[in-house]
């Protein structure tokens, strides 16, 4: 005998804190958009930089403001890049400053979706 009732199998069960990611199937486009943008953001340093630029209070940061992520002041640059190549952020130069913000058609659920999520108790 099974210890889990045929609905609620391991491999059957539903997840509450783990939404799809999508609404339904994805075009052979889409899958690999979403890839490109979950290739970029499998790196710890970049997904702290995002972090950093979506929690900032004034909503973007200066490189200044983000920069203490543990490399050098090159690498940052090269990260950030690749986020706003990918269009993950956009950047503004003003004097000498590069201010960096979400990009709006990431929307306030990308930031979102990549937090860390507390641990849940199925109990």
């Amino acid at each position: 005998m099974s210890k889990y009732p045929e609905e609620q199998s391991p491999l059957t069960a539903v997840v509450p804190c783990c939404p799809p990611i999508t609404g339904g199937e994805l075009s052979a486009h889409e899958a690999e958009r979403m890839a490109a943008t979950f290739e970029v953001l499998a790196n710890p340093v970049r997904l702290r930089l995002l972090a950093k630029v979506a929690s900032h209070p004034a909503g973007e940061a200066c490189v200044c403001d983000i920069q203490d992520v543990g490399v050098t002041g090159a690498t940052v640059s090269y990260h950030l890049k690749k986020l706003r190549d990918a269009g993950l952020l956009v950047s503004e130069r003003r004097g000498t400053w590069v201010f960096y913000r979400v990009n709006p058609s990431f929307g306030a659920a990308g930031p979102a979706a990549c937090a860390p999520r507390a641990a849940t108790s199925s109990t």
